[in-house]
Parts: C-alpha cells; sequence; structure tokens
C-alpha cells in the first residue's frame, strides 16, 4: 500500500475533528516558513507537522543503513565514498554520512510546531491539539537520540530561531543533557499521542505505543534495565501489536504496516528511498552479507533464505526488504517504507533487559519467541552458554540476525560495549574516541563555537 502524507493529513483530520473544512484535509506538507507568520488555524498546525515527517523521510531514505549498518560487521562493500570508509573506518569530516544538517531541519520544524500549535488552538483543550503536540515532541525526540548515538555532544535546540538577538552560534550540550531532553520529549509523546489511527496511519504516525517503543531503546542505551522492562511492557500488552508468521515475515518490509510494525517512515512512488541502492542491485548494491554474519546464522533457521539470496556462492542480493527471490537490478528508487522499530525489536531488548539482570526465566521466555519462530529450537541457559558464552551475547546474537540490515546492528554493539572487541579483527577499530563520526566540516567552517570530536581532531 503506497502512502502519501497529504492522507496523512486527512486521516488525522476526521480522526480529530468532525467539523474542518475540505481546504484543511488538502493540506500538504510544507517545507520552509515563518512559524509566527504561518500558524494561524488548526490546518496550519497539521501542515506543520506533516513537514516534520517530510523531513524525517529526507533524513532517513538512505542514511540509516550508513548510521546503523555500515560501520558493524554483517555488510560489506565493494563501493568506494561512504560505505567503504564507514567498512574500513577511515571516517573523515567530509564524508557525507557526517552531515547533520536533515536532522537539524527536523528539529526546527518540530520546533515551530512546538511553539505555535498551542497558539492557533487557544486555551481551549482538543484532542487533535494534543495528538500534534506529541507527535511533534516524539519527531523531534527520535531525531536527537540518532544524534546522540551518531555524534554524541551535540547542540541541543529547543526553540525555533525567529530574531537576530537569538544566539546563532549554538555550542554543544552534554549526550546526558541532550538525552534527558529525549526522555522528557518521549514521556510527553506517551501521554499525548494518540493510541492508534486506522489503517496505514498507525504504523506511519506517532503513537502511544511507538513512543514507548522509543523509549525502550533509550533505556537500554543509558543501561537503565528496568525503565526498559517497563516501557517494553507497554507495547508488548497491547494488542494491536503481534508477531506475524514466518511465512510473512518479508511482507514487514514489502508491503509494510503489519501488525508487528511499530513505527515507519513512510514513502510512496513521489516520496521515494535508497533501498535498492543500499541493497537491491546485486551486482553493485552498496551492502552484501558479510561471510561473518552468513557463518553465524544457525542450521534450519527459516530466516536465511529471506534474508539473502542463498542461490549465489558470494551472495550479492539482500532479499529482506524486496522478498525472497527478488531479481531486479534496477538502481529505481524504492517506495517501501523504511521500518525504525518493531514488535521483534522490543522483545529482543526487552529480554537482553531480563538477561542483565540476571532473570534468566524472563529472558529466554522472550529469545524463545522469536527463535520458535525462526525454526529454531528452545534455548536454554546451559545452551545460551554453551553456544554463545552467555544469555546476554545470545539474545544480541538474534537481534544480529533477526533485525539484520534494518539499522540497529551498529548501535547494539556501541551501547553493550562490544564494537571494539567485534570489529578489531575486521577493520583494526581499538579506540573508543572512535566510536563517534567526526562532524563534517562544513557545520564546523560556519560555527566557530563547535567542537570537532576529539579523535578527528
Amino acid at each position: 500500500m503506497k502512502r502519501s502524507f497529504k492522507y496523512i493529513a486527512t486521516g488525522l483530520m476526521l480522526l480529530a475533528v468532525s467539523a474542518c473544512s475540505d481546504s484543511l484535509l488538502d493540506k500538504e506538507p510544507i517545507s520552509n516558513f515563518s512559524g509566527q507568520g504561518f500558524y494561524k488555524k488548526p490546518s496550519d498546525a497539521q501542515a506543520g507537522v506533516n513537514g516534520i515527517y517530510n523531513s524525517m523521510q529526507s533524513l532517513f531514505r538512505l542514511n540509516f543503513a550508513y548510521w546503523g549498518e555500515g560501520r558493524a560487521d554483517n555488510v560489506t562493500t565493494r563501493h568506494s565514498g561512504d560505505p567503504f570508509a564507514l567498512q574500513q573506518n577511515t571516517l573523515t569530516p567530509i564524508i557525507n554520512s557526517a552531515r547533520w544538517d536533515n536532522f537539524y531541519t527536523l528539529v526546527s520544524r518540530a520546533n515551530y510546531a512546538i511553539k505555535y500549535t498551542p497558539q492557533v488552538f487557544g486555551d481551549g483543550d482538543s484532542d487533535l491539539k494534543r495528538q500534534l503536540l506529541g507527535q511533534a515532541h516524539a519527531l523531534r525526540a527520535v531525531a536527537y537520540f540518532y544524534l546522540v548515538r551518531i555524534w554524541g555532544q551535540v547542540p541541543l535546540i529547543t526553540e525555533p530561531y525567529e530574531s537576530v538577538e537569538q544566539e546563532l552560534f549554538v555550542q554543544q550540550n552534554t549526550e546526558a543533557e541532550v538525552l534527558a531532553k529525549v526522555e522528557e520529549d518521549l514521556i510527553f509523546a506517551t501521554e499525548n499521542c494518540a493510541s492508534n489511527y486506522s489503517g496505514a496511519r498507525n504504523r506511519v504516525l506517532m503513537t502511544k505505543g511507538a513512543a514507548y517503543a522509543f523509549l525502550t531503546q533509550l533505556y537500554m542505551w543509558q543501561k537503565k534495565y528496568d525503565k526498559a522492562i517497563d516501557a517494553a511492557e507497554k507495547v508488548i500488552g497491547d494488542s494491536q501489536y503481534s508477531l506475524v508468521s514466518m511465512s510473512d515475515w518479508n511482507d514487514i518490509f514489502v508491503k509494510g504496516t503489519s501488525t508487528e510494525s511499530i513505527f515507519e517512515v513512510g514513502y510512496n512512488e513521489t516520496q521515494t528511498n535508497a533501498l535498492r541502492i543500499l541493497y537491491a542491485i546485486g551486482s553493485d548494491s552498496d551492502y552484501v552479507p558479510s561471510s561473518r554474519f552468513i557463518a553465524s546464522i544457525e542450521p534450519g533457521d527459516l530466516r536465511k533464505a529471506r534474508i539473502y539470496d542463498v542461490t549465489e556462492v558470494q551472495p550479492r542480493k539482500i532479499w529482506k526488504f524486496f522478498g525472497q527471490g527478488f531479481n531486479d537490478e534496477s538502481p529505481d528508487p524504492s517506495s517501501n517504507n523504511i521500518v525504525l522499530t518493531r514488535l521483534a525489536d522490543i522483545v529482543l531488548l526487552k529480554a537482553e533487559a531480563h538477561a542483565q539482570l540476571n532473570q534468566p526465566t524472563e529472558a529466554l521466555d522472550l529469545l524463545n519467541r522469536i527463535r520458535r519462530r525462526a525454526g529454531l529450537s528452545v534455548m536454554d541457559e546451559a545452551a545460551a552458554n554453551n553456544l554463545y558464552g552467555n544469555l546476554v551475547t545470545a539474545v544480541l546474537h538474534e537481534r544480529s540476525i533477526e533485525l539484520s540490515f534494518e539499522g540497529h546492528r551498529w548501535f547494539d554493539l556501541v551501547r553493550t560495549g562490544t564494537a571494539i572487541s567485534t570489529m578489531k579483527p575486521v577493520n583494526g577499530l581499538t579506540d573508543q574516541r572512535n566510536l563517534v563520526w567526526p562532524i563534517h566540516e562544513s557545520a564546523v567552517l560556519r560555527n566557530p563555537n563547535l567542537k570537532q570530536n576529539e579523535f578527528y581532531k
């Protein structure tokens, strides 16, 4: 099903207010605007939030894989440019994935929406007002969560830039300061976003469940395992989310908006992404499965033939996002949605949190839900220790296979402290300061208050 954000706007209006004009329902996303001059009525607030989603499309269309997979062990590449630099760990301040411009475009639009949406609705309470504010806070939180995981210390900007009297040359905040705002925004979103919307909108708009899912990721990054478990339970206990059958596993990505999906970045034939360039062009894609990844798959795993082309001695095509047997060599842009989080992600994060807290019964129950679907034998603690050294590592291995190429692997390695031990044999990674990206030279040249990350000075 192909979606446009015009339809998202329409659906949300129909859910929230019944007396809206046709012009409101037809409002398109906007690219650039002055908040003071633009926000006059509820339809403007809706268009402003649509503009944040539009920014998210640009932000993740290619780089979700560069940031989340390109520096990790599951992929290899023959390409020059960013794919080669990331894989060889030769990052410099001029590589494209070191740019954070699109993040701050998203943040700017969110800041306008957060400031001006209350003004156009007045003092009265409104479901639409709360939902729009909840979505704006959640989207800003996701942007800052990625910013910290990629660059470490980044500027925390929470007000729109509207006056020459405001500080133009912002300074970087600590990771703790930025992540505190991420948590605050996501908690606000859990309290104000809608629980669900109708149809496909339910997976491409921010909901309470999506906010709790990103909270789970945040708490795991911070090693706040009890809080991660509490947030994950809100998602797992929500009846609108369920694991799909193995026969429908590829449809999570090919068709999109499955019962397993929690939040997707929506694309269509007009608003496209680079999934095919990243993974589908068998003779010349950015990434292919590494020999290390292939060797790590357990015998009998039903996911194997659904992840990559098993007919080739040296697999050159990743089928996961396009369907088993996909053989289209076209470099045309893709209209598939990009799934940022789904139920299997949250189930395995909760399993990992229980394992970290030495609660093996709970951890194994969750881990085996995913293993059984993949056709694998049920694992006990002894088997986990024998195969993977300990239960935490067994869960991380399961995440590596289940969530392969979805943009999680590098972040999993970093947050668990295993990036250096995993990647040193691959590309010589040895320095903790090297785990973040360099800040792109264009940002440093524009802003004299920015300090380049230490490793890249």
